[in-house]
């Protein structure tokens, strides 16, 4: 079994790029594969591999500067979730493209997963799926509204056309591990929301800790490895990736006529020209070379 470790952290990295390469190395030296984002404002990621490699990358991550406290989610699986081991530097740890928001100096009130479907139950309360289209489309919890948004950038303006509907409601607001509502909550309260709530740990700790006979989650909830989807108990569930769009799908959508393997599926069929689809085969060429030859996966494929 490999472990899974999903982890973000807000503190201040005075220089994230001479942090990358010691971090780096450290995973590869442990077998640990995945991705971890480094920026001024923290980390954040998702690493796999065996427990005691995922063990000495969690602790050089917590010796980082203000990383002491670092909160983790654990899960496992069976297969590799990851391909190769990447460490990338970006500007922010999630993009929201909004310069003033600051985690670090207040956020939401956290909300408990066991306290979570009182609060969402409560009628003076607006809950707020603030994860992309495509994540939604497989999941999320009852009564939730779904902002269509396709990217996380996309949020501020979809809240500025629609935050009169929620006038002197209570907001409650939920994503995949928590790090997007950090930010999220963060900017209502600086857009003048008096009172806002967030799910701790996001929706994997909902999973792991409510069981299902008591949950208000219908679905499965993406995520961002190999596994694609996960139930209760953290479970994987049934979908697998489109690699010409890395959206969802369910066994049953490989069995329609648009769907072709790394190249499109019913989703996506008409958002690429035939050039992309060419570039599209080639590169499924490529990666069948490359597995004939006993070489890493391609792209987590």
């Amino acid at each position: 079994m490999y472990t899974i470790a999903a982890l973000y952290h807000f503190t201040r990295f005075a220089d994230p790029d001479a942090l990358r390469a010691p971090l780096l190395e450290l995973c590869r030296a442990q077998s640990v594969k995945g991705t971890l984002l480094l920026a001024h404002e923290g980390i954040n990621g998702t690493i796999a591999g065996p427990r005691a490699g995922i063990d000495a990358a969690l602790a050089h991550i917590r010796a980082l500067p203000g990383c002491a406290d670092l909160e983790w989610k654990e899960a496992t699986a069976s297969q590799p979730p990851f391909g190769k081991m990447k460490v990338r530097l970006k500007k922010e740890i999630v993009t929201m493209g909004q310069p003033d928001v600051d985690p670090r100096a207040r956020t939401g009130h956290y909300v408990e997963p066991q306290d979570w479907n009182d609060l969402i139950r409560s009628d003076d309360v607006v809950v707020i799926d603030t994860r992309n289209d495509y994540e939604v489309s497989i999941g999320t919890f009852d009564g939730a509204i779904d902002p269509k948004t396709a990217s996380f950038r996309d949020f501020p303006t979809w809240w500025e056309h629609n935050k009169d509907r929620f006038h002197n409601k209570r907001v409650a607001m939920f994503c995949t591990g928590g790090i997007r509502c950090e930010k999220s909550t963060n900017y209502l309260l600086g857009q003048g929301v008096e009172d806002v709530y967030h799910l701790k740990g996001g929706i994997l700790r909902y999973l792991e800790e409510v069981p299902p006979e008591d949950s208000t989650w219908k679905g499965e909830c993406f995520v961002f490895d190999n596994r694609v989807s996960v139930g209760h108990g953290l479970a994987e569930g049934p979908h697998q990736l489109c690699h010409g769009c890395r959206r969802p799908i369910l066994p049953q959508d490989m069995e329609r006529p648009e769907y072709e393997h790394g190249v499109s599926c019913h989703q996506c069929i008409h958002e690429t020209s035939e050039a992309d689809k060419a570039r599209f085969r080639e590169r499924q060429k490529q990666i069948a070379l490359a597995r004939a030859r006993g070489e890493e996966h391609i792209g987590g494929q």
